[in-house]
């Protein structure tokens, strides 16, 4: 058959049609698999692991051609034909000798073998799924553990520093690392993927299939739509919803963005500052509990406190960065006049409610049971069943209102059982390129573990920094800037982590929890800081903007991103707790320090702020971030200072002094 389909996946090529039921059976296939190990019977890390990417791997060469987006040819199918029996090898072999591996003195000759094609099936699937900025990471670190005097490649040992020498490893040792034992390619990050991360990804396509976006969409715009600025308000209320079910900024830009870059630029605004907005605002939705994208199962096994704690805790900071996109919003509207959308072009709140009520059903479901100490794997598989329960009882009410007819029932049952498949479909080719991101992790994490990488990079880091906090988060700030440009956010913070993590928290005295949460946020910063902004440029796309402009706006917006991780670093009491009188302050001068940066970077909260205050501003907003509270209080109290007198100017008070 060489017909085609009318619908296909963004970022993919068009497919005949019997290849695209191939994937969806295939799809459908590994999400009744995770579903059934998620809620039925879980199984041994070296069953469910390789299994799904075996999986993945299929999935993979058959929605990313080895020609791109040109059709297979004979030789092209070829090619992929192989390509496709060695992810089933890499799914089955493991499995299937368990027992011979485990009890294996020596690796076996055949055991090598397979964990050499399952690497280079692993970076080859990255590459035509994820991009070759991963791939060559992978290749780079693998390059790492042959260089050296007993290793494949010694002659490279001679270019690297003499910090970063190590003996070298062999390709027997480096395969067993890799495929045979916890640390490599099976290792902790494919385990999050195949477990956490996949099953709360099914729950978002479930929500997704189900409408879920557009309720979400309509609240935020019926609650901010008659305000100044209301569409863009509506954005980043939005993209805090979508965050909850969705595991990318860019996804977050194109979905909300949509609906809401047209209507801000009919309002008022620029282009470029519509598109940065809503690239500003998704971005937020990565770091919004409960999912953060899949950062919070991933921070949870690496630092293994429990993920409802590491939800709880990040519920303030997520705030504060919206709080802070939604009031640069909000000023931008006030200087430029703008005035917020007519009643009668907006949902209303009661309507929004009474049609869409049932999604919030599932979100209240996986609260209560993440706060009733259920795992989070079982909490995606409730999750993922209330969704179904909440979407069939809509149904069925509709079917009754409607008249309780037999065809009805037949009609409401066919379109049920789409959805149902369509959402398993959906999720495992959405859970594609996490999975991705995490097997090349794993590479990463298996060489850092052979090598000693991580105690060598610390080394280095202390030896830059001179044992200087800031300077070293510097330094965090740029690695995450460029590994960003790269890599997904998943797969920078496990890197980032990986590297940095051991020096941040023993040479540096991070708490641990504190120095997870400040490298995760860093890792997103790449979605909006130029040169490479990638949710700033889908934003531009849609926009209709130049992508480096929308880039700069994107980047003002995200401010947050920046100055609340160093907030947790200095002030760490926001994350770990303490007294209640202590966490109140830092609530509360965090809050006036991020209103004034704000203000600041516009020139305008009440009215116009003058130059000089706002230069003021920043000695102020340093001063709030030191750990000291005497001066914590002093750059507080300037802060205040400065908004009162703004706000005492705009209401005309300065005129009456003068009077």
């Amino acid at each position: 058959m060489t017909e085609t389909s009318d619908i296909t996946t963004p970022g993919e090529p068009d497919q005949p049609r019997l290849v695209l039921r191939a994937i969806a059976v295939i799809g459908i296939a590994l999400s009744l698999f995770q579903l059934y190990a998620a809620g039925i019977q879980p199984l041994g890390l070296f069953f469910q692991r390789p299994i799904h990417l075996g999986f993945i791997l299929v999935l993979t060469f058959l929605m990313f051609p080895v020609t791109g987006r040109r059709r297979r040819g004979p030789l092209g199918w070829a090619v992929d034909g192989v390509l496709i029996a060695g992810g089933v090898l890499v799914g089955y072999w493991v499995p299937a000798h368990i027992d011979i591996i485990a009890n294996a003195i020596i690796p076996r000759g055949i055991d090598v073998t397979v964990g050499i094609i399952t690497t280079l099936l692993v970076l080859e699937a990255a590459r035509r799924a994820i991009g070759l900025g991963l791939t060559i990471i992978g290749v780079v670190f693998i390059a790492y553990a042959f260089a050296g005097e007993r290793g494949e490649l010694p002659w490279l040992a001679d270019t690297l520093p003499g910090i970063l020498h190590h003996r070298g490893y062999t390709l027997e040792r480096f395969s067993s690392q890799m495929t045979l034992g916890a640390e490599g390619i099976f290792g902790l990050p494919l385990g999050v993927a195949a477990t956490f991360i996949f099953v709360f990804v099914l729950f978002g396509a479930f929500l997704e299939v189900t409408g879920a976006g557009k309720f979400f969409i309509d609240l935020a715009y019926a609650a901010t739509g008659r305000q100044r600025g209301g569409p863009a308000k509506a954005a980043v209320i939005a993209s805090a919803g979508m965050g909850s079910i969705s595991g990318s900024a860019i996804a977050n830009v194109v979905t909300t963005g949509a609906f809401t870059i047209p209507l801000m630029k009919k309002l008022g605004y620029r282009p470029a500052q519509a598109g940065g907005i809503e690239a500003a605002a998704s971005t937020g939705g990565q770091i919004m509990p409960p999912l953060m994208g899949a950062g919070a199962f991933l921070m949870s096994e690496f630092t293994r406190i429990p993920y409802i704690d590491i939800v709880l805790v990040s519920i303030f900071p997520a705030a504060l960065y919206f709080g802070s996109v939604y009031l640069l919003v909000h000023i931008a509207a006030v200087k430029q006049g703008m005035r917020g959308l007519p009643a009668a072009e907006l949902p209303r709140v009661r309507d929004v409610l009474a049609e869409g009520w049932h999604f919030l059903l599932p979100l209240v479901a996986l609260v209560w049971l993440l706060v009733a100490g259920y795992s989070p794997m079982r909490v995606g598989y409730y999750a993922i069943l209330a969704v179904i329960g909440a979407a069939v009882l809509r149904g069925v009410i509709g079917w009754v209102t409607s008249g309780a007819t037999l065809p009805g029932l037949v009609a409401l049952t066919r379109a049920g059982i789409e959805k149902t498949l369509q959402a398993l479909s959906l999720g495992a080719r959405n859970a594609v390129a996490v999975s991705l991101a995490c097997a090349v992790a794993g590479i990463v994490v298996g060489v850092v573990g052979l090598t000693g990488l991580g105690l060598k990079f610390s080394a280095m880091m202390l030896a830059f920094s001179q044992g200087n906090l800031l300077l070293a988060l510097l330094m965090v700030v740029l690695a995450s800037l460029v590994l960003g440009m790269g890599l997904p956010v998943t797969a920078a913070y496990i890197v980032l982590i990986i590297l940095v993590g051991p020096a941040l928290s023993e040479e540096f005295g991070l708490p641990l929890l504190v120095a997870h949460l400040v490298v995760f946020w860093w890792s997103q910063d790449s979605n909006v800081t130029p040169p490479v902004a990638l949710a700033g440029f889908a934003g531009a796309a849609i926009a209709g903007s130049k992508p480096m402009e929308t880039s700069v706006q994107a980047w003002k917006y995200a401010k947050g991103l920046y100055l609340i991780p160093l907030f947790m670093v200095f002030n760490p009491v926001i994350i770990l707790g303490g007294p209640l009188p202590l966490v109140l302050w830092n609530g509360v001068i965090v809050i006036l320090a991020l209103t004034a940066f704000a203000a600041a970077l516009e020139g305008f909260l009440f009215g116009p702020m003058p130059v000089w205050a706002r230069v003021l501003v920043l000695p102020g907003t340093i001063a709030v971030f030191w750990p000291s509270i005497a001066v914590e209080a002093a750059g507080a109290g300037l802060l205040a200072a400065l908004l009162a007198l703004n706000w005492w100017s705009a209401r005309g008070g300065g005129a009456r002094a003068a009077a």
